[in-house]
């Protein structure tokens, strides 16, 4: 006899499966047969750092490889290419601080529409050059994101350009579908796949191409904690908007899901979890050491998952990479950071006696215990000190959590106080 608890888990497939879905499997099948040529089917790379950590194989879906450096070219090109004649004559319009940004500039590019793209005025110069570049006139307005879109929406009235939407358009999201195709065909035997989640798009479109073919594997997606919507989306039963958003992670820092992905985030996703910033920084940290891949936080959130609860995902597990488009000092920050976290970056004022060859020998106990010091201040006047006090700042590089905490007890011993 059947359980309740099966009896319940079959009612809730089958009225799942009753609602319509806005994207279908073939339309991500039509949208891969449009980007033949457009865009690359991009590498998957093993990692042996994380297939130990999982204990089963980790692979890397390398999407930061992808033209204009993520995975937004997909959908922002079938969105456009799929406007009429009399619609592209009038030009396409987006709102962006970054890839949403370039992947219209290079979608309208090669379909031969004229695009203009709103960015914040704080938004990384290299991005700004690089939509430039894609060809895409870039216009900088506002502090915050919310006055960016809001210029790009009015440009859109009043000029009749058609506003291409980062993630909340069933082309959009069908576009996006095609990055689950070439993971099924890359990897036959994956069983779950992980994927960086702001408004949606992107799992929703992975989740309609794997659920449709291989119902089974599961898709997770994740969210910075910061920026984390579709939790509470979710257990609403429909997109709430957060009051505010704070998060390293810029290509997944939305306030709120879209229609479109959340109904489908709804009824295939099959968990959201969240990740915090040193957890993203680790992760980004693993992605450039050990896999030798430049990835932006977003891009990392997967990776940043399964450092998180490693013992939880069932493999082979394919991570979704999303974009490598990382403002230098951001990465700069980030880095830093990541060490920090790994216990391989350690930092403390001490208080010394002001005489000579007082530093040299704090300097020789750090050296005695192989930590690489980055950085120095040494502060004898302050009206903090006392009259025969002097105070250091430093930086230093170690191994991780235990050599940290070797140095940390050479100090004490020695006699210092670490504050």
């Amino acid at each position: 006899m059947e359980s309740p608890a099966s009896q319940a888990r079959r009612t809730t497939r089958a009225a799942v499966a009753a609602r319509p879905c806005p994207v279908t499997i073939d339309d991500v099948r039509g949208a891969h047969k449009m980007l033949s040529g457009v865009a690359r089917v991009t590498p998957m790379e093993g990692s042996r750092q994380l297939s130990r950590l999982v204990a089963t194989p980790v692979h890397l879906k390398c999407e930061n490889l992808q033209r204009t450096g993520s995975f937004k070219v997909r959908g922002a090109y079938v969105r456009i290419a799929g406007l009429r004649q009399e619609e592209r004559a009038a030009g396409v319009v987006a709102a962006s601080a970054g890839n949403h940004a370039q992947g219209v500039a290079l979608a309208a590019s090669l379909l031969g529409v004229r695009s203009t793209v709103f960015m914040p005025s704080g938004a990384p110069l290299p991005k700004v050059a690089a939509t430039r570049d894609y060809g895409a006139e870039v216009r900088l307005h506002g502090h915050v994101f919310d006055e960016t879109l809001r210029a790009a929406e009015e440009y859109a009235r009043e000029t009749g350009a058609v506003f291409i939407h980062p993630f909340d358009h069933a082309d959009i999201v069908a576009g996006q579908g095609t990055v689950g195709l070439e993971i099924l065909d890359q990897c036959p035997e994956v069983r779950t796949i992980v994927v960086g989640m702001g408004g949606g798009g992107l799992a929703a479109g992975v989740a309609v191409a794997v659920k449709s073919v291989r119902p089974e594997v599961r898709v997770v997606g994740v969210q910075a904690a910061g920026a984390a919507a579709y939790p509470p989306s979710l257990a609403a039963g429909r997109p709430v908007a957060l009051g505010s958003v704070a998060t390293m992670a810029d290509g997944i820092k939305v306030g709120c899901p879209g229609e479109v992905p959340f109904s489908i985030v709804r009824d295939l996703v099959d968990e959201v979890r969240t990740v915090t910033e040193d957890e993203l920084s680790a992760a980004l940290l693993l992605c450039l050491e050990r896999a030798k891949l430049v990835v932006e936080p977003a891009g990392a959130s997967p990776v940043a998952a399964l450092l998180s609860r490693p013992e939880s995902f069932d493999g082979p597990v394919v991570a979704v990479l999303s974009g490598g488009n990382i403002d230098p000092l951001l990465m700069e920050r980030t880095l830093r950071h990541g060490m920090a976290a790994a216990g391989r970056y350690m930092s403390f004022r001490l208080r010394l006696t002001d005489r000579p060859g007082a530093l040299a020998a704090l300097l020789e106990i750090l050296s005695a215990s192989d930590a690489n010091v980055l950085d120095i201040a040494h502060v004898r006047t302050d009206p903090r000190l006392g009259l025969t006090e002097a105070e250091v700042e430093l930086h230093l590089e170690t191994r991780g959590p235990e050599h940290r905490a070797a140095v940390a007890e050479a100090l004490r011993t020695a006699g210092y106080v670490l504050l």
